[in-house]
């Protein structure tokens, strides 16, 4: 979440963000970036409503998705079993203006070809948007 806070303007605070993630078929890691952007973002509006921060540290949002490919096809969100028999996968964090956080991919069960990894960005850019949206309605922006 670092890359998405103006440090300076977060001042001497520290920030932790402990993530359970309750309910999940898969992406435990995505669904915890994504909500802790939620938890950070809603800690620091009750900081500010209640006059001990100035600013609005964040930046610009962020979120995470996994996607992969299974029987040679790209899927986005893969569940569990997906996840276990994709023949690659990999997880995006982007941003709300679109620029890369970090992209972690593998070839479980063999490598995959630029079109491929380019197909999965795509539908990583698509499911960001929808975690954007769904981001801003939880805060009620």
């Amino acid at each position: 979440l670092r890359a998405v806070v103006d440090l300076k303007a977060l001042g001497e605070r520290q920030v932790v963000l402990d993530c359970d993630v309750i309910q999940a078929d898969g992406g435990t890691r995505t669904a915890a970036i994504t909500g802790a952007w939620v938890a950070m973002a809603s800690a620091f509006d009750y900081l500010r409503a209640e006059g001990v921060m100035k600013t609005d540290p964040i930046l610009d949002q962020v979120a995470a998705v996994s996607c992969g490919v299974c029987s040679d096809q790209p899927v986005l969100d893969l569940d569990y079993e997906e996840d276990s028999s994709a023949e690659a996968d990999s997880n995006f964090v982007l941003t709300g203006s679109g620029t890369i956080v970090e992209i972690q991919a593998t070839g479980e069960k063999r490598g995959f070809t630029r079109g491929e990894f380019n197909r999965l960005f795509e539908l990583a850019e698509i499911g960001c948007g929808e975690l954007f949206a769904l981001q801003r309605a939880a805060l009620g922006r």
